[in-house]
């Protein structure tokens, strides 16, 4: 049975697009011997670190560094999800530790973890039950700013007017979806 799913273009700066290379995307782990594999190539100290992750549209886990561009991990095109990843390995078995939707490229709403779970099953990785650590990305109507919600403060941080209850971050039709230079901006202290 299919399922209609989301997809997320990307949404942030224009300048971190064009880093987009051919050949430069993410690693597609399309199986368990593909994550294996992958697994076996990078060197331990990037383990202690969350990589970047994004689902591609035909619902594969792709792989990169964590310091990588989820839009560049993306090969710049529309993903089902996006965010970052933690792993740990024991008696032989990898594990999904810590993942969320963190991704200021995407801003992919909650509702992506079907997506995201279906294609760490089809990695053959054990997982959490849902993110981790969930990000509530929301565009404010009236500035159009970006905002992370916290604490379900549904207020823009920049301008104090009411935020929606849905995700808005990328409306079908806005002119300047494809290059927009969203900011983000976070209460102080975090990071």
């Amino acid at each position: 049975m299919s399922t209609q799913r989301w997809g997320y273009r990307y949404v942030g700066p224009a300048e971190l697009r064009s880093l987009v290379r051919p050949g430069g995307e993410g690693r597609s782990m399309r199986s368990p011997a593909d994550f294996t594999e992958w697994a076996a190539t990078r060197p331990v100290e990037e383990f202690a670190e969350p990589f970047t992750f994004v689902v591609d549209a035909d619902g594969v886990l792709r792989l990169a560094p964590r310091r990588s561009e989820h839009v560049v991990c993306a090969a710049g095109e529309a993903v089902l999800g996006a965010g970052e990843i933690r792993f740990s390995e024991e008696s032989g078995k990898w594990a999904v530790d810590e993942v969320s939707n963190q991704s200021t490229g995407y801003c992919p709403d909650v509702s992506s973890w079907p997506a995201v779970a279906e294609a760490l099953d089809q990695a053959g990785l054990v997982r959490p039950s849902g993110f981790t650590h969930e990000v509530v990305f929301r565009r404010c109507p009236a500035c159009q700013q970006l905002n992370i919600v916290h604490e379900g403060d549904f207020v823009c941080v920049f301008c104090d007017e009411a935020l929606p209850p849905e995700w808005n971050v990328d409306r079908p039709g806005r002119a300047d979806a494809d290059t927009d230079t969203t900011r983000v901006r976070r209460p102080h202290g975090d990071s």
